[in-house]
């Protein structure tokens, strides 16, 4: 019974998360940012939600069809395979690297006394294409050269043209973990003294107020992805050949992270639950209006 949890458990992620994020980009969509500054932050989160969701249906939704039905979407054909061996890595470090990019974005916006070039809507877009560009043309190598049939007939991740894919969870540590964590921390550093700094200044403390809720936020999250995501790329980068069971559940654990938007938004952004609640209030009160008509009757 044991060994069945944390195959569900990544079949419940799939399903809620794919809910949680979907109604994270709707409501993102919908909301009404009266402050300019923090308009090209919401661009970010916004692309963030749809990454979160290919997040589940790489590795995540394997360690389900695997434990339970006996096949894997990876290794069912050649294209599936290189496929899915791109959109593991890719989704996840397109994800790290747009929440540093929304962390540089608080830096600046609170850093600075003026709109400069990086907060621009328009600018924020080239942003998100440039990183995503970036990203695909790391991993473009598992499309191209990844995966070979076997002498008996099945998939291998690896093909003779392709040795580097063992390595290349070293390479997603620093990538997807190391590197824009301390780029994250280093720049929630700035932003906490900067929000100290504004607030025992009268005449930006309003600002102060305005960026405090969105900036909580992204601190929240980035505290969430050291201790949720760590842990299990340390573990599938050294020590890939520990008990199957443990590396599984570390990564329920980094897949649960892909999943946390959604609430940590309802909690920290009152913006964000007013949109919610609006949202669900107009689904409630949408009732078909009947024209009423008046029959006289005659004396």
């Amino acid at each position: 019974m044991e060994s069945l949890i944390p195959p569900y458990y990544s079949l419940t992620l799939v399903v809620v998360g794919t809910i949680f994020n979907f109604l994270t980009f709707i409501i993102l969509c919908r909301l009404t940012c009266r402050n300019v500054n923090v308009r090209s932050t919401v661009h970010y989160m916004r692309v963030i939600a749809i990454f979160d969701i290919l997040m589940l249906y790489g590795w995540n939704l394997d360690h389900y069809l695997s434990a339970i039905h006996g096949f894997t979407i990876q290794k069912s054909s050649i294209p599936s395979c290189r496929l899915l061996s791109f959109l593991n890595y890719f989704a996840a470090q397109s994800s790290a690297w747009l929440r540093v990019f929304a962390c540089l974005d608080r830096y600046l916006a609170l850093s600075c006394s003026h709109r400069i070039w990086f907060c621009y809507s328009k600018n924020v877009l080239i942003i998100i294409l440039s990183t995503i560009s970036t990203i695909t043309l790391l991993n473009l190598h598992f499309i191209i050269c990844g995966c070979s049939y076997r002498l008996n007939g099945s998939i291998s991740v690896q093909s003779w043209l392709f040795q580097t894919y063992p390595l290349w969870d070293y390479v997603n540590l620093g990538v997807y973990n190391c590197v824009p964590f301390i780029l994250m921390i280093t720049l929630d550093v700035g932003v906490i003294y900067y929000l100290f700094h504004l607030r025992h200044i009268n005449i930006f403390r309003n600002l102060s107020i305005q960026h405090r809720p969105i900036s909580t936020t992204l601190l929240v999250t980035t505290f969430l992805f050291l201790i949720m995501t760590v842990p299990s790329t340390v573990a599938f980068a050294f020590f890939s050949t520990a008990d199957s069971t443990l590396l599984y559940c570390l990564d329920g654990l980094l897949y649960s992270y892909h999943v946390l938007s959604f609430p940590i938004y309802m909690i920290t952004l009152a913006a964000f639950r007013r949109t919610c609640i609006k949202m669900i209030k107009c689904t409630k009160n949408q009732r078909k209006i009947v024209p009423h008509i008046q029959i006289q009757h005659k004396k």
